[in-house]
């Protein structure tokens, strides 16, 4: 068993209101495990707690991929007076006095009438491709990651320290904030400041919901299994690191763009990578998620007549349907900022460069000054696109599929790992990053094709669909530490995005 001696999972991860959900739970010696559920924004509701009794499972071998089929230890039927929300679920033993504790989640989707016309769609794709609980991710060899597992610790908990973020917040001096040193003090996976609730969504909707705005939530996989959720809503968001989309997903977002309907990305790396969502019992939800990444050649579809659905980056030359179509930017031309030795010293703002867009309006803002840099909301994963100056100032050139109307209003420097530069060094033979996206665009990783790509940016933009549909993105996954750190200029940028577009 893991360190707290108690683990569990719920299933379905998201219900409708008045749908049942259960807890599928391990413990240490078959301990009875007190249950306690409550819905998380500006106000912690706690709606339901029991102690329910508990077996003691082990985890499967391979339960990263087929996942743990526990038994269901309860079940539980939500009101229906429960709102749309993160439903957290606190899991805790007593062994010799002393309390372990775990931590589940669900969600509840919005009804058909729900009053509330924004809708917060959660990265819970990312969270998936980046829980190791059972032995692996995507990110370590595996290519399908079931989501009937627990999530390791770190993605849906995390204790406050310095360390916390991902992203370096004291340059020059990294140990000032050691991310790796807080991981390995707090015992948390060491994937867990990539991907979470508590990295992103968790401070965006407290401060959400503390300025008065409601806010709906599903998770990613909803936007695909249920589309009809976006009929009733003028804003869909996307907050933090939300890498991981699927076929269906994108379809059902476009088509809601081309409608007229606003999608605001406060987030980073976005859709860089397809993702299939497959194990569907008895037209039930996904119970894996399917992502080849570098090992593509091995996907099924490759060299078939579904190639458009290959696990590649979306941006890849096979697939044809890169990201920037969608958000007008991606990673492919951005990078990162302030980790490791990826733009270490930056300035953790944008520079901006059209300062009378509406988007600043109340901000004081002017051009040439510089948003955000204090809470750092540029930080970790960035999003850019290929550009060029015109009388001072960018355009953006369209080779790389962004919108032509997209108007570029801000930008600071990003950049990919290098063979020399990354975290985790590459083996002998493969490919560092840089090499890898440039053969994934132009089908070479010649010195030409990687130096394309070299000079990336965070950009803060805009475009607007021919049916009238505003698309904003902040082309970095740090936006919302700018809310967490009381950012009085990123606060009112959102202010006026929310209210103007939601």
């Amino acid at each position: 068993m893991a360190f707290e001696t108690v683990s569990g999972y719920c299933w379905p991860q998201s219900i409708a209101s008045g749908g049942t959900v259960a807890f599928h739970l391990s413990s240490a010696g078959g301990r009875d495990v007190h249950v306690e559920v409550a819905r998380v924004g500006v106000e912690r509701e706690v709606v339901w707690s029991d102690t329910v009794p508990t077996g003691d499972h082990p985890v499967p071998a391979r339960a990263y991929e087929v996942g743990c089929d526990w038994p269901a230890a309860a079940t539980l039927t939500a009101g229906a007076d429960w709102r749309s929300g993160y439903y957290e679920v606190v899991l805790t033993i007593d062994v010799d006095g002393k309390q372990r504790r775990d931590h589940a989640f669900f969600v509840v989707r919005p009804p058909a009438d729900s009053a509330n016309t924004i809708l917060l769609q959660l990265a819970t794709n990312t969270w998936h491709a980046y829980n190791d609980f059972g032995g692996h991710n995507l990110y370590t060899g595996a290519t399908t990651v079931s989501l009937q597992r627990p999530m390791s610790h770190g993605y849906l908990f995390k204790p406050p320290g310095a360390g916390r973020r991902v992203t370096t917040t004291h340059p020059p001096d990294p140990d000032m904030n050691s991310h790796v040193g807080y991981l390995r003090q707090n015992r948390l996976s060491p994937y867990a400041g990539s991907a979470g609730w508590p990295d992103w969504e968790l401070p965006f909707v407290q401060w959400a919901e503390r300025e008065g705005y409601g806010i709906d939530v599903c998770l990613n996989s909803d936007v695909e299994d249920h589309p009809e959720m976006l009929g009733g809503k003028r804003l869909v968001l996307s907050v933090g690191h939300d890498e991981y989309w699927s076929g269906p997903m994108r379809d059902t977002t476009e088509a809601f763009i081309a409608r007229g309907g606003n999608v605001v990305f406060f987030s980073g790396n976005t859709a860089l990578w397809q993702v299939r969502m497959e194990g569907r019992i008895d037209g039930g939800p996904a119970t894996r998620m399917v992502g080849y990444k570098g090992q593509f050649k091995n996907d099924p579809v490759y060299d078939t007549d579904r190639m458009s659905e290959l696990t590649s980056i979306w941006s890849d030359h096979l697939i044809g349907r890169p990201e920037n179509h969608m958000t007008g930017v991606s990673f492919t031309r951005g990078g990162y900022h302030r980790i490791g030795k990826r733009v270490t010293n930056g300035a953790g703002g944008y520079t901006i460069h059209r300062h009378d867009h509406w988007l600043f309006d109340g901000t004081g803002i002017g051009y040439g000054d510089l948003l955000g840099a204090a809470a750092t909301v540029v930080g970790y994963e960035c999003d850019g696109c290929a550009f060029t100056y015109v009388d001072g100032l960018p355009y953006p050139t369209g080779e790389d599929g962004t919108p032509a109307s997209f108007t570029i209003l801000g930008s600071a420097p990003a950049a990919h790992f290098t063979r020399t530069t990354a975290a985790r060094p590459p083996k002998p033979g493969e490919p560092a990053e840089d090499e890898f996206l440039a053969a994934r665009l132009f089908g070479t990783r010649d010195a030409a094709a990687v130096e394309r790509i070299s000079y990336g940016h965070a950009i803060l933009g805009t475009y607007t669909s021919a049916a009238g549909g505003t698309v904003i993105t902040s082309g970095s996954t740090d936006w919302a530490h700018g809310l967490a750190g009381r950012d009085e200029q990123v606060e009112q940028i959102t202010r006026n995005i929310l209210t103007r577009l939601g």
